[in-house]
């Protein structure tokens, strides 16, 4: 994966670079989160505080390309290293 920093981006999007308003797509979710893609679905089907993707077409059919907010993927890895001292 190749991580996601400003300074990879365009001069003028990297002083407006907002991980609240940022899309990354499947690839990137998986290297951030450590999950493979079928542990994404199962996720998504079960588990209400993982992040919701965005849908990026008008397409309702499956397969239909989606992204996921950055910031809500970065909370939830956060939320899932405090929780490790809890699970004993």
């Amino acid at each position: 994966m190749q991580a996601i920093h400003a300074q990879h981006l365009p001069s003028a999007a990297a002083h407006n670079f907002d991980p609240a308003i940022t899309l990354i797509r499947m690839p990137d979710l998986e290297a951030i989160t450590g999950l493979a893609r079928p542990t994404v679905y199962k996720r998504l089907k079960d588990d209400p505080t993982f992040p919701r993707p965005v849908p990026l077409s008008n397409s309702k059919s499956r397969g239909s390309p989606v992204g996921f907010v950055l910031a809500e993927v970065q909370a939830w890895v956060r939320q899932r290293i405090a929780l490790r001292g809890e699970a004993a």
